[in-house]
């Protein structure tokens, strides 16, 4: 067995957390398609964290200031709608 040729586990993070984003917008689309209007549904947010974390670690491993930022940002972002959705289901 060529062990260069197995994918590092940092490698499998990356793709997991863009599996995660895929998701997110597969989940938005067929939400959509089912209630006939655009609608962001609440596993979108949570998809996007997931996603956003798991990347973040890929670009903190790989040390990528861009990519890092991005993440980090959008990190804030999600977790400010999940905070927001929460409060109005409690409301």
């Amino acid at each position: 067995m060529n062990l260069e040729r197995v994918p590092s586990a940092w490698l499998v993070v990356g793709f997991l957390g863009q599996a995660m984003f895929t998701a997110r917008f597969i989940a938005q689309w067929i939400t959509s398609e089912r209630r006939r209007q655009s609608v962001v549904p609440v596993v979108f947010w949570y998809f996007s964290l997931a996603g956003g974390a798991l990347l973040l670690g890929y670009a903190l491993h790989r040390g990528d200031p861009v990519f890092i930022l991005g993440q980090a940002a959008g990190l804030i972002v999600y977790s400010r709608n999940l905070i927001l959705i929460r409060r109005t289901s409690k409301a």
